[in-house]
């Protein structure tokens, strides 16, 4: 009978911690991006990349750090939440403002961003988080100052 109690009270913690993650905003955590799995066109790609997310009241407040191809260490950093208002950036390779939105309001995996420069759009994307929370993928696209569209699908893990 012991035995069948705790039994029991075990799977109440599991089921207790299995809501408590699902409860969890998707985009939070530690991610490292696998070169091996990500593709940029045309390159080339950075030496490394993470991010660090957290959910704060409502909103993704993300730091990003890179080494690019040249081994220059970069960061930026922004809070924004999921409106498509534009958002300050800190540091902001790709522009100075984040818009992030939902397509679906009920799909908490997937989030389309627009980075931008005074107003002007300088990257779109997408990005994805998997089901079971270990990956996501982020797919951008920009176009340069010769007006040569670039484009990347970046793989992350979550760490």
């Amino acid at each position: 009978m012991k035995i069948r109690m705790l039994v029991v009270a075990l799977m109440g913690v599991a089921l207790a911690f299995s809501a408590a993650a699902e409860d969890q905003a998707p985009y939070v955590g530690t991610w490292k991006l696998n070169l091996a799995k990500s593709r940029y066109d045309p390159g080339p790609p950075p030496r490394s990349a993470s991010d660090v997310s957290t959910e704060v009241n409502g909103a993704m407040r993300t730091v990003q750090s890179w080494v690019d191809a040249q081994g220059k260490a970069h960061k930026v950093e922004w809070t924004a939440k999921f409106d498509g208002k534009d958002h300050p950036v800190t540091g902001g390779a790709a522009g100075t403002t984040i818009s992030l939105t939902r397509p679906d309001p009920r799909d908490l995996r997937t989030v389309d961003w627009v980075w931008k420069v005074p107003g002007q759009p300088t990257v779109t994307g997408r990005t994805v988080y998997s089901k079971d929370g270990k990956t996501r993928t982020a797919d951008g696209r920009s176009t340069d100052a010769a007006g040569k569209v670039t484009s990347s699908v970046r793989f992350y893990e979550r760490q």
